[in-house]
């Protein structure tokens, strides 16, 4: 799905006031450069951003529920109560909007490459993200060689 800046800024109003009962009068804007998360509120600009590839890699109902997520550190924030993750206001509203604490993985950031290594010796495997030199590198359980598999 493609959604414009217009598109976008009416969703999150319409989610908004459907769930908190309160319109979204300030900024939200598409960031394609965040890697890690669906989507971040900053404070000092009172600004959502989220990560388009959570809408078109998951779909629309998943989004729905990271527009959820920061709007809920947003109202928090306005209402000047306790907005971050760890704050018990916030958790209680997560649980009554019915928004998600944690988005899921994105499915093209699961088939990322992993280099596996197996001891010779004792058979134990080894996962890793990043390519190990197996001639500096020994197995842990036993200290014998590893190769790649």
């Amino acid at each position: 799905m493609n959604v414009n800046q217009q598109e976008l800024q009416q969703w999150t109003d319409q989610v908004s006031r459907r769930f908190f009962g309160k319109p979204y009068i300030d900024y939200v804007e598409f960031n394609p450069r965040l890697r890690t998360t669906g989507g971040r509120y900053i404070p000092s600009r009172r600004t959502i951003q989220l990560n388009p590839k959570y809408l078109r890699e998951l779909g629309e109902e998943e989004f729905e529920g990271i527009i959820k997520h920061e709007l809920c550190h947003y109202h928090l924030h306005i209402e000047g109560k306790g907005f971050n993750h760890r704050d018990r206001t916030f958790k209680d509203l997560l649980r009554k909007t019915g928004s998600p604490r944690f988005c899921k993985p994105l499915p093209s950031e699961k088939e990322k490459q992993h280099h596996t290594y197996k001891c010779s010796t004792c058979g134990q495997k080894y996962t890793r993200k990043k390519k190990i030199n197996v001639s500096r590198f020994v197995c842990g359980k036993c200290k014998g060689k590893l190769k790649k598999v």
